[in-house]
């Protein structure tokens, strides 16, 4: 593909400001600079947090700011602690940033004591510890490289996973140490010969599909953990190689696909001395280990799923034997929904889950639904002794957070229209907020119900303001942003018709923050008419909206087709519906092939990214739950598979992938490739040396917006 040429605006000399593309990749989408990851003292004194020192550095630090004065203070400043200014990452840290889609460097996290005295973190695969009274940061002895570090909740010990187990210092100097070191041991580990067993790490699907990070859990009084053991010798192993360093082997990954085996998944609870007992439950029908609490209002709780995800169960633990209980049991002939922050212990000891009654997902108290038919609720923010803080909404475009009391008041926090997020503990209400009335992200703490302070946000302002168009399109609702260019006369031309969608199940790209639209606009500004629009299967619309995707993902196409025509038909003087095309990345990726190859009748140009291209080829977990097993419903598998489709191809099409992506293989760009050769359909790939499923490095993004955006213009003439 020709190299585009730099547009006269983006010349070099013609101005001294980065082009938008650049700017967007240099801020990691205008996220750097914003608080985020935080932490209330259990009196609510203090809150703690990260934040970059700016909106264009990616040096993560670690911040605290005092309720009662409302002054900052910074605590860990990545640029002061490694002296020579380099960051060395791990393979462990860095496929554990893939899974959290982590883009910056430095702190990128962090866990506290009980008390939010202490925060540990790791920064260069070093441990480090902060005392957040004194000020004082200093490194503590470990092995790299460590990953995930975590203070027990008295402050004591701190935990952390390395080299495949979980090892444990002691701050308090080791009596024979003679220099007050502290001392540093192993905790738990595999044995001789158990090359494929981790210890105190999530395995990748916990990680990947079910928003679990962590692979251990402290007790309430620090005595000792529930920590996770996984085998992965059932997982078939994958090779990933760099083509362009054949001198290089390839990197070999245990890859769960979709119908294959998946690791082998155990909970433990350890003491301090590394003595071990198993926490049993019938593993073999609820392979899945969603989620582990371990709270003083009651013993741990467990959440474990079957493999076809249509069956769940909550169950309690019996420290002295390992045995497990169940007290509760739900099942759904689709699936069972992951919902985060469940189940947990309120305080007066009542179980917290969500219920899915109708056409919307409660929260409940001991199975008894206590929100309101129609509120969605999304997810569980904290618990404490006031109650419940809740993430839920009425409009899918839209994020709200609201205090459930223990008599089952719901109290609504934020009512503006926007994305609200929140924390609470000991009194103070840490409310975080975009909206389509301001840039960024606006920090505000919450004492006694009234504003009591904000926390600084550092984000670059973006050079423009997104003129957005919520619109609900067609009978079934379907929530859409329509941008068309900032200086567009209505009726004065008729512009071709560019979707940038996700479409897939359980993401949202509709929303009511001027951040979710800087890249629309910036393409609208390049002469289309951009429109994003969420389809069935995204969240916020209850259960029933969701499960319609359930073996048919092709009907996410139909939504985006529905929005063509209604677009077409509200905007006749200004888009051209003979010039349609979409963009995509991973689900959006594999969207944007579907709509070229099987609706060449409505959309004549397609750029995929990252796409899916055979469900075969993609995880168990996710895959599964849509799906089924492909054994059993190998129809299912080909009917959503472009692969079989791929001789409808009559459009172009732009395939780019980057071939160190190890969620999304590069073997789907080049499988669907083969595929389209084989039936002499031309096409264009892309490929990406060296970058996964992610694109933060700088210049590959800016170039590859730049590309995306030639190929459209020469596509649709």
């Amino acid at each position: 593909m020709t190299t585009p040429q730099p547009r006269p605006a983006e010349s070099a000399g013609a101005t001294s400001a980065p082009t938008y593309p650049r700017l967007n990749a240099r801020t990691l989408r205008f996220t750097l600079g914003a608080p985020r990851t935080f932490s209330i003292a259990p009196d609510g004194s203090r809150i703690v947090f990260l934040r970059a020192p700016s909106g264009t550095d990616r040096g993560i630090e670690l911040w605290s700011y005092d309720v009662d004065s409302g002054t900052e203070h910074r605590v860990a400043d990545p640029a002061t602690l490694l002296t020579d200014g380099r960051e060395d990452l791990s393979p462990a840290e860095r496929a554990r940033r893939e899974r959290s889609r982590e883009g910056a460097a430095g702190i990128v996290g962090y866990a506290c004591d009980r008390d939010v005295r202490h925060a540990a973190f790791a920064l260069s695969s070093r441990l480090w510890l902060a005392d957040l009274d004194s000020g004082q940061v200093r490194e503590l002895p470990s092995v790299a490289p460590v990953v995930d570090p975590r203070p027990d909740p008295t402050g004591r010990y701190v935990a952390y996973a390395s080299n495949a187990g979980l090892r444990l210092v002691d701050t308090q100097a080791s009596p024979g140490s003679g220099d007050g070191t502290p001392e540093e041991r192993v905790l738990v580990g595999p044995e001789p010969g158990e090359t494929t067993v981790s210890w105190g790490v999530a395995e990748f699907v916990a990680a990947e599909e079910m928003d679990r990070v962590r692979g251990y859990w402290w007790a309430p009084d620090g005595t000792s953990l529930l920590v996770e053991r996984y085998d992965e010798a059932p997982v078939p192993q994958w090779h990933i190689a760099n083509p362009a360093q054949p001198d290089q082997p390839p990197v070999p990954v245990r890859y769960p696909a979709a119908g294959t085996g998946n690791a082998d998944v155990s909970l433990w609870l350890v003491d301090l001395a590394g003595e071990r007992r198993e926490v049993r439950w019938d593993s073999a029908a609820y392979p899945y280990l969603v989620d582990v609490s371990w709270t003083s209002y009651g013993p741990p709780l467990l959440r474990v799923l079957s493999r076809d995800q249509k069956s769940a169960r909550v169950l309690t633990v019996d420290l002295a034997s390992g045995a497990t209980a169940a007290i509760r049991e739900d099942s759904d002939p689709a699936w069972v929904e992951i919902v985060s922050g469940t189940p947990r212990w309120l305080p007066d000891g009542r179980l917290l889950t969500t219920v899915d009654t109708g056409q919307t997902r409660q929260l409940a108290f001991d199975g008894e639904p206590v929100t309101p038919v129609g509120l969605q609720v999304g997810a569980v923010l904290d618990v404490d002794d006031d109650g419940v803080l809740v993430s839920a909404t009425t409009e899918p475009t839209e994020q709200h957070v609201l205090r459930v009391g223990l008599d089952g008041t719901v109290t609504p926090l934020t009512r503006e229209p926007g994305v609200h997020l929140g924390r609470a503990s000991g009194g103070t209400v840490l409310l975080v907020s975009q909206s389509l009335d301001h840039d960024g992200s606006v920090v505000r703490v919450l004492r006694g119900g009234a504003e009591a302070g904000r926390i600084e946000s550092r984000q670059e302002k973006p050079p423009f303001t997104p003129d957005v168009t919520l619109l609900r399109l067609g009978p079934r609702e379907l929530r859409t942003a329509v941008l068309f260019p900032r200086d567009h006369t209505p009726g004065s031309r008729r512009l071709p018709l560019l979707l940038d969608p996700y479409g897939g199940p359980h993401a949202l790209r509709v929303r009511s923050a001027r951040a979710a639209f800087l890249a629309s606009q910036w393409l609208a500004d390049q002469g289309f008419c951009v429109v994003v629009a969420d389809g069935r299967g995204t969240p916020n619309r209850g259960p029933a909206w969701e499960r319609e995707v359930l073996n048919d993902f092709g009907s996410t196409l139909d939504d985006q087709v529905e929005v063509v025509q209604e677009i077409a038909r509200r905007y006749p003087d200004d888009v051209d519906p003979g010039r349609v095309a979409m963009r995509g990345w991973s689900y959006g990726g594999y969207l944007s092939a579907l709509a070229v190859i099987a609706r060449p009748d409505v959309f004549h140009a397609g750029v995929a990214g990252a796409p899916v291209t055979d469900w075969r080829l993609y995880d168990t977990c996710y895959t599964e739950r849509y799906l089924g097993h492909p054994d059993e419903q190998p129809d299912v598998y080909a009917r959503n598979s472009l692969l079989d489709a791929a001789a409808g191809l009559e459009r172009p099409l732009l395939l780019i992938h980057g071939l160190a992506d190890d969620n999304v293989v590069a073997a789907h760009t080049l499988r669907l490739s083969s595929a389209l050769l084989a039936a002499g359909r031309r096409h264009t790939v892309l490929p990406l040396t060296g970058v996964t499923h992610m694109t933060p490095q700088e210049v590959v993004a800016e170039n590859l917006l730049l590309l995306e955006l030639d190929f459209l213009r020469e596509a649709l003439g």
